[in-house]
Order: C-alpha cells, then sequence, then structure tokens
C-alpha cells in the first residue's frame, strides 16, 4: 500500500508576503528554509513532493477563537468531521469550538468529548470552549475548575448564542477564571433590549418594517463588562464586536490599562444591514449587520489593533432553518472558508494591513488568547479514587488555588514484612480546587491551614475541606452541613447547674424554649 509523502518542498513562496524564498517541509514542520533554488527536493525514494508556490503567500496556521461545530445534538447542521473539513480547506490549523451543543458543554465530560471528537477527526486542532453557566442559563456558574482541569484544557469560557447578563455571576466569573489564566467571551447582547429583535435598528429596519436591535443593547454590556474587569483584575473578551462606538469603549478601556481584547467577523468587516431589504435569511445574523459607518469603524479598529483579531463565528444551519421566511430563519453564516479572502479584500487590498499583521489577527493573537501552546502535550485524564477514608495533604497547585494529593502508601513494615492496614485500603483525595480565602476577623472564624499541613482523618472527603470552618478540637461537621460555633450558656444557666438544679430548656441554637412548647416527663 502506497503512503502519502510527508515532505514537501514549496518553491517560489513569499513568507508573510515578503521575498519568495524555498520552505521544506517534513511532517508538517519546516525542515529548511532558503533561497529559490538552493534547497535539494530530490529523494531516493520520491517521497518528497515539489510544489510551484510562485506568487502565493506562505503564513503560519490559522486559529479560529468562535467556531460553532454544532456536535454533540445537531448532527443535522454540522459535525466535527464536516466542520474541521471546512476548517483545514480555509487555512485554519486550530478552531474553538463553542458550548452551545446538545447538551450544552458545561461539564468536564462533555468537553472531554468535543475535544476526542476532534481528535479522532484529524484534520485540525479543537478546543473546547466551555460554558459560563449551567446550560447557559445565565443562573448559577457551570464546572469551570473540572473543565480547565480535564483532559480538553478549557481555557476559554463562553455562553456565546446568550449573553451572560447577570453583573453578579460575570463577576464570579471573572474572578473564578483569574485563578487558572482563563478568559471569559462576552455574548454583548442586553437580552431585554433586544426581545424579538431581528435587524439593526436603523433606516432600513423602519422602512421594511422588521422589528430593530438598536447598537446600545451590545455597547451598554461591553461598558459594564469592561470594569468588571478592570475591578476584578481579570481578563475579558469581547465577542463578534459590531458598532462604532464599542470600538471606542473598548479603545477607551485599553488606554486604562484593562485586559480586555475583542474580536470581528468576517460578515461585519463586509456587509451592511441594506442586504435585509431582500429579506434574504442568509444575512440575518447575530449581532446584525450594522450601517456603513459601523463597518467602516471596525475597519479602522482591527487596523490600529483596538480589535485584536478575526474570528469567523461559523455558525452553520440546516436548510429548513434558514431556507424560510426572515422571521423564522435562524440566525448565523459560515465563514471559515472565506474568513482569509474577506480580510485580504478588505484590509489587505486596500492598504489598511500588511501580510503580517494578517498573520497577527488571524493566528498568533487568537493562539495567544486562547492559550494554545503548540509544544504542549495533551494531559493524562484524571485518576479515580473511591474510599470512605482520606489521607492527604494541601499543595499549592497553581497561584490563589490549592488541591488534595493522594497521601503515597507505606512501605512495608521490616517487623512483619507485612503492609500497613493503612496502606492496604484504597485512598481518595477531596479532589477538590479551591480559591484561597482568609477569614475575616469578624467572623471568629480560624485562618486557612498552612501550606503543606498534612491532614489524616476518618471523614468522608468533603469533610476535610470543611475542617477549617469548624475550628480547631471541635467535631468535624457532617458533609454537606456547616457547623456553627455553639453559643455560650447563659448565667442563668450556670448558675442552675452550680445548684445542681435543672437549667432551662434551650434549644440547639442555644436560645431558650417557650414553656409551651417543652416536653416534660408526664406528658412525654
Amino acid at each position: 500500500m502506497s503512503t502519502a509523502p510527508t515532505t514537501y518542498l514549496l518553491t517560489g513562496v513569499a513568507p508573510l508576503g515578503g521575498d519568495p524564498v524555498d520552505l521544506l517541509l517534513r511532517d508538517g514542520v519546516i525542515a529548511g528554509l532558503g533561497a529559490p533554488g538552493t534547497l535539494d527536493g530530490s529523494a531516493d525514494d520520491g517521497s518528497v513532493t515539489v510544489v510551484d508556490g510562485t506568487g502565493l503567500v506562505a503564513l503560519p496556521g490559522l486559529v479560529d477563537l468562535h467556531t460553532h461545530l454544532r456536535e454533540p445534538g445537531r448532527e443535522d447542521a454540522e459535525t466535527v468531521e464536516s466542520g474541521t473539513r471546512a476548517a483545514a480547506a480555509g487555512g485554519f490549523t486550530a478552531v474553538h469550538a463553542m458550548a452551545n451543543t446538545t447538551p450544552v458543554a458545561d461539564t468536564a465530560g462533555v468537553v472531554e468529548q468535543v475535544w476526542r471528537l476532534g481528535r479522532a477527526a484529524g484534520w485540525v486542532d479543537v478546543h473546547p470552549v466551555g460554558a459560563v453557566s449551567v446550560g447557559l442559563e445565565g443562573e448559577r456558574l457551570a464546572e469551570l475548575g473540572a473543565m480547565a482541569d480535564s483532559v480538553a484544557q478549557v481555557s476559554v469560557f463562553s455562553d456565546d448564542g446568550k449573553c451572560v447578563h447577570d453583573p453578579i455571576l460575570m463577576r464570579r466569573a471573572l474572578e473564578y477564571v483569574k485563578a487558572f489564566d482563563g478568559v471569559v467571551a462576552q455574548h454583548a447582547q442586553e437580552p431585554r433590549l433586544t426581545e424579538g429583535a431581528q435587524m439593526n435598528e436603523g433606516v432600513v429596519s423602519a422602512e421594511i418594517g422588521l422589528a430593530g436591535w438598536p447598537a446600545v443593547a451590545e455597547e451598554s454590556i461591553i461598558a459594564r463588562d469592561v470594569l468588571l474587569a478592570e475591578h476584578v483584575g481579570s481578563r475579558l473578551h469581547v465577542c463578534h464586536l459590531s458598532t462604532a462606538r464599542s470600538v471606542e469603549i473598548v479603545r477607551w478601556a485599553k488606554s486604562r490599562g484593562v485586559d480586555v481584547t475583542a474580536e470581528v467577523t468576517p460578515h461585519h468587516l463586509v456587509l451592511t444591514d441594506e442586504l435585509a431589504r431582500d429579506y434574504d435569511p442568509s444575512f440575518k445574523v447575530n449581532p446584525p449587520l450594522r450601517t456603513q459607518a459601523d463597518v467602516d469603524a471596525v475597519r479602522q479598529g482591527l487596523e490600529d489593533g483596538t480589535i485584536d483579531i478575526v474570528a469567523t463565528d461559523h455558525a452553520p444551519h440546516t436548510r429548513e432553518d434558514k431556507d424560510c421566511e426572515w422571521g423564522a430563519a435562524a440566525f448565523g453564516m459560515t465563514g471559515l472558508e472565506t474568513a482569509l479572502s474577506v480580510v485580504q479584500q478588505t484590509m489587505v487590498d486596500t492598504g489598511r494591513m500588511t501580510w503580517a499583521d494578517v498573520a497577527r489577527v488571524l493566528s498568533t493573537a487568537p493562539a495567544r488568547i486562547g492559550r494554545i501552546d503548540a509544544g504542549s502535550a495533551p494531559r493524562a485524564a484524571p485518576s479515580r479514587w473511591a474510599s470512605p477514608r482520606t489521607s492527604c495533604w494541601w499543595t499549592r497547585a497553581r497561584p490563589g488555588w490549592w488541591t488534595a494529593r493522594p497521601r503515597p502508601p507505606r512501605a512495608p513494615t521490616p517487623r512483619s514484612g507485612a503492609t500497613s492496614s493503612r496502606a492496604g485500603s484504597s485512598r481518595r483525595s477531596c479532589a477538590v480546587a479551591r480559591p484561597c480565602w482568609t477569614a475575616p476577623p469578624s467572623t471568629g472564624l480560624p485562618a486557612r491551614r498552612p501550606r503543606g499541613e498534612r491532614v489524616t482523618t476518618d471523614e468522608p472527603p468533603h469533610a476535610c475541606r470543611r475542617r477549617d470552618l469548624v475550628g480547631p478540637g471541635a467535631r468535624p461537621a457532617a458533609p454537606g452541613r456547616r457547623r456553627l460555633p455553639q453559643p455560650a450558656p447563659s448565667r442563668r444557666a450556670r448558675g442552675a447547674r452550680a445548684a445542681g438544679r435543672p437549667g432551662p430548656a434551650v434549644g440547639r441554637d442555644g436560645r431558650p424554649v417557650p414553656r409551651d412548647l417543652r416536653v416534660d416527663d408526664a406528658g412525654g
């Protein structure tokens, strides 16, 4: 059986649009670079394939930070296999798969499934994006830490398709991801300002009679979130920025030193809301196509660096979801195969950017935001421990986090040659990573256990992490319950106890029980 060649010689290509050179690629890695005609493309086994690249530009592999692969759940619209084939055709070597699948990618199990589907397809690297909230409902934080520690190594979290509209939840998410250098990617859309909206609010929407989508619905969320990111000191990424004032808000935030990045989609670089006049659902997207003034503003923002990257927001749908009337059609359009051409047409051919800038906004900057390290190996799946007994010590796993490590088994004792009874039982670590927190003095709770102090206890695992809320010498609380310090007995109770008389009846909270609620010996 013949094998495909693994070595290619590209002649006359222009890296980043510079001078023509010859590139020797071996197993996907640049093995040689030289002036035209200086590299030997011959081989005894004929495994070197020579490709004439005269007039072509060589770029690093593109990285998309915003892709909807639909799997699991909507395989009728797209699969990881078909989506990554489209990405490879468009020049991408890595994509970030958004979390709005069925089920939602809000647990370690789902993101690991998506990651493995990408590995099985083998076309490009697939990096799952974890949901910020459970079920994208915006009510409770999802398992951010578990997804970050999973095989998929999730570092980008987003409820894309929906906005994290609750400011408290958004603040908590920004605080949480800060511990492992993650980033929250916000779909900026105030839901109450866009109920029933169909297209950009403006002259066109008024003339054709479609419900308007105001620009302030995007801008108000971006303004709120950059202030939250500044307050927390965490990383924020703004998805599919589309209005002129959104560009100004991000520019202002960067001037203040806020760690915020932003993206623009190819269709917001080239299309306007005038295309909605024909009621063609192909142009129904979220956020909607804006005015020409907004298009010019986002182009300027991409040129001057206010907008960091171009992301496709590749959102495929079935024919039934798009081949219908405008009001019933789904939001979204594809973009993986056309993104590079759109950037060339709107930014390079117009003189706004060079090919080196294209490599920055489509490759290096997205990889930096998504914390993609080409040399990092996938981590192994975490071990599963099962035992009611816990023997562990606390260590600093990463800045701002503590984790419980399993205690190694003891060596056989010289006296009997047998393993200790403790070592013979299976062990389980608490498997809980939690933020470092020191109780304020006003609470009366003890400070956190010093780093490296070993804990050996017969309690269930979750009781181990609550010991420092109980206090030294006190009996640990039962799992799932927090034991609070009991109040001191009253002076009357202490006097009655010293005199040998029965004291006043008190409840578990230390307060006297009303006389009509007491149970005496006669009444049972």
